[in-house]
């Protein structure tokens, strides 16, 4: 595979999800806290009811609703009150008619009960007596036991990625220890003569190693355990032989550089010569990130992306992180986006698809885009961005005015 074949980038996003179809990262138990942002590996199932108990959620008296119907103000109920529910405590029994029981928000309902009088529609002529000055319907101010969640119910699906809302069902059914996917171990490597290190000062014709820092640190963010490989230069036996380490180390590959159809460019002869079934994709239809690579060694997936750093970090969101969600199994949710209008005209070349970096600006209750136009290797151009607006490849363009869906920053990577 020697050039370029410009592959639709839905058709290069099918063959990357078949290439991994069935491939799931192992699983392994971690302590509650330490499960926020994992992808569960199992159906997390209640073990108990929630609440556990029928409980009022108000303070006020519970009540046997039959002995309120016809109550009002000019003409209340009257009732016993034959004594009080402490918070945390069990009711001091079973709740005979004509009479009530104090009751706080949370507090548990006596047997008999089945109705809740706000504190606020009662009056309390004496100690031993109250007057109930509005109907209380059956249930009314009453969590019935098993009303939010009942045993037996998935509280946690399989392939959720766990946020601080999961954490608090989870803690509510008492589970310590939960089943989550293993974190990826991924591995970045830097290719090119004309890197170096963060800490060193560029020479003439140097820069510094960008990619692997903002691709790192992309793929952290996506769950992944990153391991930076450092700068290969560009000798083929070097590139391979850290290509080969990383591939026996990992469960995904990232390289940066190396990918067009340069001299010097070794990932497509690198993955070819490592074992089958080698290289999948060379070349995609999208702007920008035309040079991409994709193949698998074996089991591992590997993906070459450009050297551009806006080109590498658009093709990491829309390729790379789709495969590290299917390695963990990840239940697909559409990525978070806002309508906005583009503030300018945006050409497009039909055929391929293109992303455009925008900052966002609310004004008038709408949103307004406004296209970061520039070349791929230009870093900046990113870090202003607010989000991203996909061309597709059947549009020539946007038109000034048109509204968009942008893809906000988070999501898009």
């Amino acid at each position: 595979m020697e050039f370029f074949q410009y592959l639709p980038l839905s058709e290069a996003r099918a063959r990357v999800a078949a290439s991994l179809a069935g491939i799931i990262i192992g699983r392994e138990a971690v302590d509650l806290p330490g499960a926020l942002g994992r992808v569960a590996a199992a159906d997390i199932v209640a073990g108990e009811d929630l609440p556990p108990f029928s409980r009022s959620s108000v303070d006020g008296f519970a009540v046997r609703s039959a002995d309120t119907f016809g109550a009002g103000e000019s003409v209340p109920a009257l009732l016993a009150i034959a004594g009080e529910v402490a918070m945390g405590g069990e009711a001091p029994g079973a709740l005979r008619p004509g009479q009530a029981v104090a009751i706080p928000t949370g507090g548990m309902l006596p047997a008999g009960a089945d109705a809740v009088v706000m504190l606020e529609h009662t009056d309390r002529p004496d100690d031993a007596t109250l007057l109930v000055l509005k109907v209380a319907a059956p249930g009314e101010n009453v969590v019935a036991k098993g009303e939010d969640i009942a045993a037996g119910a998935v509280i946690v699906g399989r392939g959720t990625l766990l946020g601080p809302q999961h954490l608090g069902i989870l803690a509510a059914c008492g589970h310590c220890r939960v089943p989550v996917r293993e974190k990826p171990a991924v591995a970045v490597i830097s290719s090119g003569d004309e890197l170096v290190d963060l800490g060193l000062a560029p020479a003439g014709g140097q820069i510094r190693d960008i990619n692997s820092h903002s691709l790192g640190a992309m793929l952290a963010a996506a769950g992944c355990a990153v391991t930076r490989l450092g700068i290969v230069r560009d000798n083929y036996h070097d590139f391979l032989a850290i290509l080969a380490k990383a591939v026996a180390a990992s469960r995904l590959v990232v390289i940066s550089g190396g990918s067009s159809v340069g001299a010097r460019d070794y990932t497509v002869k690198a993955i070819g010569a490592l074992g089958a079934p080698g290289v999948l994709i060379h070349g995609i239809a999208v702007k920008p990130g035309r040079p991409t690579v994709f193949g698998m060694v074996g089991a591992v997936p590997v993906f070459g992306l450009p050297g551009h750093p806006v080109a590498a970090m658009t093709v990491c969101g829309q390729l790379v992180r789709p495969a590290i969600r299917s390695l963990l199994g990840e239940t697909a949710v559409e990525p978070w986006s806002v309508p906005a209008v583009i503030s300018r005209s945006v050409a497009s070349a039909p055929g391929r698809d293109d992303f455009i970096n925008v900052r966002l600006a609310r004004s008038g209750g709408r949103y307004t885009a406004d296209p970061i136009l520039g070349k791929s290797g230009l870093i900046s151009t990113i870090a202003q961005a607010d989000g991203v607006v996909h061309i597709p490849a059947d549009k020539s363009g946007l038109y000034s005015g048109e509204t968009v869906e942008v893809l906000l920053i988070k999501f898009a990577q």
